[in-house]
């Protein structure tokens, strides 16, 4: 891996500011356990019988971006990314998958994303989560989303390990 360019989050900040940083910091962690690998060591699976990669990872993410932001403000049916029904394991399957594919997706999700949460009025605006027919905060979706990334970044770690052996942050 490539020097560590995260900016971690404030240490004082209001709670807007906490929340976006800390996602931010997630992100850019993802993106940082994939540098320097190409198509072939992303798609490299963690070990039988499992099927997880950290191409599967990315693309996971962008459902998860997309869910959670795309489709609770902007369109409830908005489609999933790698899946004609709402299947969030889809996106793992990255077997024929490239970083192209899975980081244009996941990038340009995170920015929608970003755009979403920028221009709502407050972490109090509410959207609808379609899968579970109940309004959500927009606080209720940043702490979600970053819980997400916390889970899959404790698996990316060991994926990357698995694939060069190198470790940390």
């Amino acid at each position: 891996m490539t020097t560590d360019s995260r900016t971690g989050p404030p240490g004082a900040g209001g709670e807007r500011e906490t929340l976006r940083a800390f996602l931010d910091y997630h992100r850019a962690t993802l993106a940082m356990k994939c540098e320097g690998l190409d198509d072939e060591e992303l798609r490299q699976r963690s070990m039988p019988p499992s099927t997880l990669t950290l191409l599967g990872l990315v693309r996971h993410m962008a459902e998860v971006e997309r869910a959670w932001f795309r489709r609770v403000f902007e369109d409830n049916a908005a489609p999933m990314v790698w899946s004609d029904r709402i299947d969030f394991q889809a996106a793992y399957d990255a077997s024929a998958s490239t970083r192209e594919e899975a980081f244009g997706a996941w990038e340009a999700e995170v920015e929608n994303s970003r755009r979403v949460e920028r221009e709502a009025e407050s972490l109090d605006v509410l959207g609808l989560q379609p899968r579970w027919e109940a309004e959500v905060s927009l606080r209720m979706v940043m702490v979600h989303v970053l819980l997400e990334y916390g889970r899959h970044n404790g698996h990316a770690d060991f994926l990357r390990e698995g694939v060069d052996g190198t470790v940390g942050a």
